[in-house]
């Protein structure tokens, strides 16, 4: 059985960083304060974590993980907050990314470490 803690510490890392590339467009290049702050803070939560998330799951995993969960929750957010739209390639390619995530997860030893 995998321990808990560092998929937890994962999932707040996914969830950190998307808030805070959500803040960064909101940000409007760093001319506004709030946006600008929750985007220093966001990264620098979700750099913390992930360093200690990488003592016990694999790097290649990690980033495998973090990026397909990211990718596929930053294109909702721009789909839902911001209107932008989402073609069937989009889609489609997104499905294949958190389809690898579940590979990974269900039928590979390597996130064990």
């Amino acid at each position: 059985m995998k321990p808990l803690a560092p998929w937890l510490y994962l999932a707040v890392v996914i969830v950190a960083e998307v808030v805070a590339t959500t803040a960064l467009k909101a940000s409007d290049g760093f001319s506004r304060l709030g946006p600008s702050a929750v985007v220093v803070v966001g990264y620098g939560l979700a750099f913390y974590l992930l360093a200690l998330t990488l003592r016990s799951i694999p790097i290649g995993v990690t980033y495998a993980v973090w990026s397909g969960v990211g990718i596929a929750l930053i294109a909702l957010i721009g789909w839902l907050v911001y209107g932008q739209r989402l073609d069937a390639g989009a889609l489609v390619g997104m499905g294949l990314i958190v389809a690898g995530v579940l590979v990974i997860q269900l039928f590979s030893d390597a996130s064990a470490h």
